[in-house]
């Protein structure tokens, strides 16, 4: 907490013309400082700075089964011990101290009220959204809404709050963020796209309000009823359909591309902004390179989540249990979205190589199934970098976690609904068959894992995935089991049988005696015999131990670490 105590006892100063990728170009005393609007906005451009993007790799999460990298991840894997210190605990708390100076400091702006109002909103929506990063991850944690002014502060000291009051002080940041932050269409100029809105509070809200409301559902937690956190969530996405400001982007493919970018595309609720591409505030970045893109891959059980066009999973659909002959039998008849997420064989892929599975240029040593998705090669071939916008919350994910809240919330969903969210978002990429109760009855499916389903493929290596097997509480049923990659052919191959020997599935689907797989040659990159998951301690973090000691152990570890 001493770390924190330093940053929240520093203020925040920028010249009047910062914009979004500077750094405050000299420092003012408070005296002089909190004095204007302009002030108050130099201020709030460091939250933008500070917020998470692209990180190294594209920010590829590999903390669930939903892709592999070229090692294996210790959250994955189970494999993560006690850390002395750790920027998931830190990092949040530092920006915090950021947005608790912004928020009390400029509260005596002696400006009006509404325009004070705007400013302090970026700030507070902030604020609740490192505080749900951090409640994801450790539960309860300490809720601080101050600054510093001495040492001798107890609160320097303090223990944990419950999760549930600090994402109640979310809600309470994130209503007031609502009502005073901008229209989106009023954000739409150059110097101000990518400052939050009114729909990226809201777009937090729905956020929010899913994720505690199954988490406390599903983790039988006693402190908070899961309806109401739901209900928030619901009502949230309901006035964003009635102000009628976001709609898909028409395009699946494009819209991870340039074209997706701005305004024009009423997708984006909240992105980061990178450049340079025109926008005077962009914040130059390097956040992707062959090298990167090519040591992460999608895992083979991901792939399988992918309906047939019938409509039906592989388990259901005539046909789903035949083995694969070439590697692009897992696009025949499939969903279109799988073709837009994986590369084909033969597509130019990384560095400009066509695919070849097992072929180190487009696989590293991760071979899994290479991300086509978001990929875009003339970025590389130019600039050795990729500087499209990062979508942290798009309407896409309005539409599908309404669909999942209303279900969760009433144990039942219209069709009326279905069609709305889950068929509309299927519809934009030509995958047409609809999901409807009867569809669901006649095949013995099951409501809420078909919504779920549509959500995992929607969202690949899109940084949900891991966030959802936790509300769920699935974590403890797909993290411990192998690790799937790509089917080998050897006529497809750039690697051999004997290369890949110790790794590969036998005639009946096992591998040292494990059934991993229905079928022979399916890569198996981590076996269920190295990974594990204890459901008792893995759902959180482990709090660093240096916390502990720093706040004479008020702070008290997680269960069983």
């Amino acid at each position: 907490m001493k770390k924190i105590f330093l940053l929240l006892t520093t203020a925040i100063f920028c010249f009047s013309n910062c914009s979004l990728d500077r750094e405050p170009e000299t420092t003012l005393s408070d005296i002089n400082f909190w004095r204007s609007e302009t002030d108050l906005r130099g201020a709030c451009n460091r939250l933008y700075i500070d917020l998470p993007g692209f990180l190294t790799g594209r920010g590829h999460d590999l903390r669930s089964d939903e892709m592999i990298g070229t090692t294996p991840d210790e959250i994955s894997s189970g494999s993560r011990n006690i850390p002395e210190k750790s920027t998931d605990w830190s990092d949040p708390y530092n920006k915090i101290g950021v947005c608790n100076n912004i928020i009390i400091k400029g509260e005596q702006t002696p400006i009006d009220e509404d325009i004070r109002n705007r400013w302090l909103a970026e700030a507070r929506f902030f604020r609740a959204y490192y505080y749900f990063d951090l409640v994801k991850k450790y539960g309860d944690v300490p809720l601080i809404l101050k600054i510093f002014e001495s040492t001798t502060d107890p609160d320097i000291f303090k223990g944990r709050d419950s999760r549930e009051t600090v994402i109640q002080q979310c809600y309470t940041d994130l209503n007031f963020a609502a009502k005073w932050l901008p229209d989106i269409d009023d954000l739409s100029s150059d110097s101000d796209w990518g400052r939050v809105s009114r729909s990226a509070a809201l777009g937090m809200l729905v956020r929010v309000g899913l994720y505690e409301g199954t988490y406390i559902k599903y983790h039988n937690l006693t402190e908070g009823n899961s309806k109401d956190h739901l209900k928030i969530a619901i009502d949230a996405a309901e006035i964003m359909f009635n102000e009628n400001k976001h709609d898909l982007y028409p395009n699946f493919q494009n819209l991870f591309y340039f074209d997706g970018e701005g305004r024009q595309n009423k997708e984006n609720v909240f992105v980061k902004v990178y450049g340079p591409n025109g926008a005077s505030n962009a914040i130059t970045y390097h956040n992707q390179s062959a090298t990167k893109a090519q040591q992460v891959s999608i895992t083979r059980q991901f792939i399988d989540y992918f309906l047939y066009s019938d409509g039906l999973p592989k388990d259901k659909h005539p046909g789903g249990d035949q083995p694969d002959v070439n590697y692009d039998d897992i696009f025949t008849d499939r969903d279109p979205r799988l073709g837009m997420t994986v590369f084909r064989l033969n597509e130019v892929a990384f560095k400009g190589a066509q695919f070849r599975p097992f072929d180190s240029v487009n696989n590293g040593a991760s071979f899994g199934y290479p991300i086509k998705k978001g990929y875009m090669k003339e970025e590389y071939d130019t600039n050795s970098r990729e500087t499209v916008d990062k979508m942290i919350i798009r309407y896409a994910e309005i539409l599908l976690s309404y669909a999942e809240a209303l279900f969760e919330y009433n144990g039942a969903i219209t069709d009326d609904q279905l069609e709305a969210t889950v068929n509309y978002v299927r519809s934009r990429s030509g995958f047409n068959t609809k999901l409807t109760n009867s569809f669901v009855q006649t095949y013995g499916l099951d409501m809420l894992e078909e919504i779920r389903r549509e959500r995992m493929v929607e969202f690949i290596d899109e940084g949900l995935h891991y966030d959802d097997i936790i509300r769920w509480k699935t974590a403890e049923d797909v993290l411990p089991k192998a690790m799937l990659g790509l089917f080998f052919n050897p006529s497809e191959s750039a690697s051999t049988a004997e290369e890949l020997s110790g790794h590969l599935t036998d005639e009946n689907g096992t591998l040292n005696g494990e059934k991993v797989y229905n079928q022979v040659n399916i890569y198996v990159k981590e076996s269920a015999s190295s990974r594990r998951f204890d459901p008792n301690k893995d759902y959180l973090y482990p709090i660093p131990t240096y916390e502990i000691s720093t706040t004479n152990g008020n702070i008290k570890q997680n269960p069983n670490w």
